[in-house]
C-alpha cells in the first residue's frame, strides 16, 4: 500500500473513531430532484465474483439501523461527471464519448484490490488501491471533456477513489457500527480487473443510486501506436 492511500486510511479511521453519528447522506445536492438523470463516467462492478462475495459477507454483518446497503449490481466507483441530461446537448455528449475513447484506448486494464472497510460520516466504503492508474483514466476522461467545452465540470483535485457498499441513511449512532467495522478490518481485501469505464445517466430513488449505461470506453493499451505497429505487420 502506498503512503498517499495508508495515510488515508489511517486519517478517515481516525476520524470516524471521535464520530458520534452518522450524517445523513440522501439530502439533495444542488440542482438534484426526483426523477433527474446525471451523466458522469464510473467504474463499475459486473462479473466480480470475488468482490461480490466480500460485500455480500461484509453487508450480512453491517445490518444497522442507520445504514442504507447498496445493491451489488449497484457497486461503483465514482470517476468524473458531466452534467445533468437535461442540459447536455446529445452532439456534445457523443464528441466526449469519441475524444474519451480515444484517450481511454492507450491505457491498460485497471488491476485493483479492494478492501479494507473505510467509513466516514455518509458511509462505509472499500479502500480502493492503488490510486495512480485510477487517476490517469480520470485524467484521460477530464482531457475527453475539455476537448469539448471550455471549463471542465468538477475540481481536479480532491479525488479519493473509493467504492461504497453502505450510506448513512439517517443520524443513527456510531458506536455499535463502528465496533462492528473494528472486527471487520482484518478480512483481507480482494481484487478486481476493470477493462472499460462508463458514462452513465445516473438517478437516485428510494435511497439508491441506479443508472443506465450509455456508452463505454475501453482500457486495452492500445493506443494509436499500438494499431500502427498492427498495421505494420499486417496484424488483423
Amino acid at each position: 500500500m502506498s503512503s498517499r492511500e495508508l495515510a488515508s486510511l489511517r486519517q478517515r479511521w481516525t476520524a470516524y473513531r471521535d464520530l458520534a453519528a452518522l450524517t445523513e447522506h440522501w439530502y439533495w445536492r444542488p440542482g438534484w430532484r426526483a426523477g433527474r438523470h446525471f451523466y458522469t463516467w464510473h467504474l463499475t462492478f459486473q462479473e466480480q465474483p470475488d468482490l461480490h462475495r466480500l460485500v455480500t459477507d461484509l453487508q450480512h454483518q453491517l445490518q444497522f439501523p442507520g445504514l442504507d446497503l447498496v445493491p451489488i449490481d449497484g457497486l461503483h466507483l465514482t470517476m468524473q461527471g458531466v452534467g445533468f441530461t437535461d442540459e447536455v446537448p446529445d452532439g456534445d455528449i457523443e464528441a466526449i464519448v469519441t475524444e474519451a475513447r480515444q484517450r481511454c484506448a492507450g491505457l491498460p486494464p485497471l488491476d485493483l484490490s479492494l478492501g479494507p472497510v473505510d467509513p466516514d460520516a455518509e458511509g462505509i466504503g472499500l479502500l480502493v488501491q492503488p490510486w495512480s492508474p485510477v487517476e490517469r483514466v480520470r485524467t484521460a476522461i477530464r482531457a475527453a471533456i475539455a476537448a469539448v467545452w471550455p471549463t471542465v465540470p468538477e475540481p481536479a483535485d480532491g479525488f479519493r477513489p473509493h467504492v461504497t457498499i453502505a450510506y448513512s441513511g439517517a443520524p443513527a449512532p456510531t458506536a455499535p457500527i463502528r465496533a462492528r467495522l473494528a472486527e471487520l478490518r482484518h478480512l483481507p481485501p480482494v481484487t478486481a480487473t476493470i477493462s472499460e469505464v462508463s458514462l452513465i445517466a445516473l438517478h437516485r430513488e428510494h435511497r439508491t443510486y441506479r443508472w443506465s449505461t450509455q456508452a463505454t470506453a475501453p482500457l486495452n493499451g492500445r493506443g494509436p501506436r499500438h494499431a500502427e505497429a498492427q498495421a505494420a505487420r499486417g496484424d488483423q
